[in-house]
């Protein structure tokens, strides 16, 4: 992936201190904290959600973090996590323990399903229960998520890429496949089972396409006894004409030769027009159509921006394109609400890239602007992102880099690759791991992270299933105490039933007596 991950996880919102429906909270103010404050609500834990809120921690606010998950994920390792190199704790620590020391910010649990400009106010859920969350600024840093390009029932039989769920389902799939195919009874259902298919030929595509292929030639081709899993097949499909479009033309054809050398097969031109369990149907430029056997399907092809954007494009009136990015103004803030701040891959601004590094400096020039705007101070200039540069690694000592004008391949662009990961890595102990993870699986082949489970290939499908998804297996505060009094009502009937059975029986001396009698 780019050096510069994504925006984590999409929609997600906050409480600030505002309580819980039935939880008797007075709304917009935090239980312990300085009521009168300046309320800062941050959308989101990704990079833009996590830089913001760090930003503001010497600034005179309170800051209410509401977000979908209970980590901040580190995306462009999600690809490590799936092919068994990284935990998902290595690139997912929790948010709280990340804040734990920032005492003007709290961090709460809930997908944001609504943003009410007009009243200030966010609403959140989680498993049904909703939260209503006042602020005087808000920063959205949503993220985006995986694009199926209007076909979602893709998603069913080809994950994407997008969370921690993505990764250890992908993980499942993958070293399961091997699993399969090893007590396969016919040659075509082994070919089919060793055939994995990586959609998407971006950064994403080429560093999975890259592991899986490592995996099958280098790491796994002692461990079993029936199949040769160096017979695998790794296709990487994509309609572009080229690998890494954004990287230009020459690393674009480096990187291909590259993937090819370790055995992948790059098809370009080749657009994805059906999915189904057991393979994929595609469509060549020339308008053939042909049809790829394979129960390993890796989705890695386009993002939409969280649905969030829409929401607020609504409200007033801004411009959405075609991938769902809101337009803002040249200060990152929303037309006719200037205390309504948008970063990441959520905005539509000067062709911005979606990644990190957009959402990083975006979130630390908002921070500014509010304690500039909270200290009178004058407003800083429009935004100037800065670029870094983008890295994707091809496979162990073998990355590309393109720095400004420089385009680096090979080992050296592996190193560099190597150490700008290990810094953006949140926390000492996360980097430490890594780097012996690294060690292991890049200067070994062993991969520490193989172990996988039913319940991880097949939970999101049966939770998909559910119409109210997850919330459907927990009941509500007020649902549960009636069940709790409907059962106990029940049972103590039961009781009082049983005891009188006893007594008449005993008083009527037909205890033990036999029928007849």
């Amino acid at each position: 992936m780019s050096v510069d991950p994504v925006d984590g996880p999409a929609a997600s919102v906050p409480d600030h201190a505002a309580g819980s429906r039935g939880s008797g909270a007075h709304p917009g103010k935090h239980p312990g904290k300085h009521p009168g404050k300046h309320r800062v609500v941050v959308v989101g834990s990704g990079f833009g959600g996590l830089f913001g809120t760090k930003a503001l921690r010497r600034s005179d606010v309170e800051v209410t973090m509401v977000a979908k998950t209970t980590h901040h994920l580190f995306q462009p390792l999600l690809y490590q996590v799936a092919t068994g190199i990284l935990s998902e704790g290595e690139i997912a620590p929790p948010t709280r323990e990340i804040l734990a020391k920032q005492r003007n910010a709290r961090v709460i649990l809930g997908e944001v399903t609504d943003i009410d400009l007009a009243s200030r106010t966010v609403t959140s859920q989680v498993l049904g229960r909703h939260t209503v969350t006042p602020y005087d600024t808000l920063l959205v840093a949503a993220g985006a998520g995986q694009s199926y390009f209007g076909n979602d029932h893709f998603s069913e039989f080809a994950p994407g890429m997008k969370s921690i769920d993505d990764a250890l389902e992908l993980r499942g799939r993958i070293f399961g496949a091997f699993e399969l195919a090893e007590i396969a009874e016919s040659d075509e259902e082994v070919e089919r089972l060793l055939t994995f298919v990586v959609v998407g030929a971006g950064p994403t595509g080429v560093e999975m396409a890259g592991q899986i292929a490592e995996l099958a030639h280098r790491t796994l081709r002692r461990d079993f006894r029936r199949i040769n899993t160096r017979h695998a097949r790794v296709i990487l499909v994509d309609a572009a004409p080229q690998v890494l479009p954004p990287f230009g033309e020459k690393l674009g054809r480096k990187t291909k030769e590259d993937l090819e050398d370790l055995g992948v097969e790059v098809q370009l031109g080749a657009m994805v027009v059906e999915v189904d369990e057991r393979g994929l149907e595609v469509q060549d430029k020339d308008g053939n159509r042909r049809r790829i056997e394979a129960v390993t399907k890796v989705w890695a092809a386009g993002v939409s921006a969280s649905p969030l954007g829409r929401q607020l494009a609504e409200q007033t009136g801004a411009p959405l394109d075609r991938a769902g990015r809101i337009g803002v103004n040249p200060d990152l803030t929303l037309p006719g609400h200037p205390e309504v701040f948008v970063v990441g891959d959520m905005i539509s601004l000067n062709n911005l890239p979606g990644v990190a590094q957009v959402a990083i400096q975006g979130a630390k020039y908002a921070a500014k602007e509010i304690d500039n705007r909270l200290k009178g101070k004058a407003p800083q200039a429009p935004f100037h992102y800065f670029d870094k540069g983008s890295m994707a690694t091809i496979s162990r000592f073998r990355a590309v880099a393109l720095i400004g004008k420089v385009r680096l391949t090979g080992f050296i662009a592996w190193l560099m690759w190597l150490a700008v990961h290990l810094v953006y890595i949140t926390g000492f102990k996360s980097r430490v791991t890594a780097l012996l993870r690294w060690a292991v699986s890049f200067i070994g082949r062993g991969r520490s992270e193989r172990t996988t489970t039913e319940q991880q290939i097949f939970a999101r499908t049966a939770l998909n299933r559910l119409e109210g998804g997850a919330a459907e297996l927990v009941s509500s505060p007020g649902e549960w105490n009636e069940q709790r009094a409907r059962a106990e009502a029940e049972r103590r009937a039961a009781l009082e039933a049983q005891a009188s059975e006893e007594v008449r029986l005993t008083d009527t001396g037909v205890r033990g007596a036999r029928m007849g009698d």
